[in-house]
């Protein structure tokens, strides 16, 4: 059994690698290689499986994990620049598929291990990512 928690969430971001040309940044990453930086309103989808408990009828209480998802990846990210404010992108690129494997470890951290996690970013209502702990 799964239940999900959506939220959303404002960022501003850039994909470069430093190290390379701005041609070559252009080449790979396209328009999201501009060095003014652009922003996305993702959409954020938080998936926890497990077993329902008989006490309480819930998989996870939801108001728990909400407070957990405002705590820790709401507050540390939204209206921000991945890129220059937040520290968790530190040598990283914040594509999306970078942004879920941060905030998966970040929930994992704070979500009891007898529940699985799938972090699902749409950063776009063309593009989304799923990631489960699993490269």
């Amino acid at each position: 059994m799964k239940i999900c928690r959506r939220e959303t969430f404002n960022a501003a971001h850039r994909l470069f690698k430093p190290e390379w040309s701005d041609e070559k940044n252009l080449a790979v990453f396209g328009k999201c290689s501009y060095p003014n930086y652009h922003g996305h309103n993702y959409a954020l989808e938080v998936w926890i499986e497990g077993a329902i408990n008989p006490e309480t009828g819930f998989i996870m209480d939801l108001k728990l994990l909400k407070d957990i998802i405002h705590a820790e990846i709401l507050e540390r990210f939204d209206h921000k620049n991945l890129n220059l404010d937040c520290p968790e992108f530190n040598g990283i690129i914040p594509t999306t598929e970078n942004i879920s494997v941060v905030i998966w470890d970040l929930l994992r951290s704070k979500i009891s291990t007898q529940f699985n996690i799938e972090v699902v970013i749409a950063e776009t209502t063309k593009n989304k990512v799923s990631y489960s702990g699993n490269n």
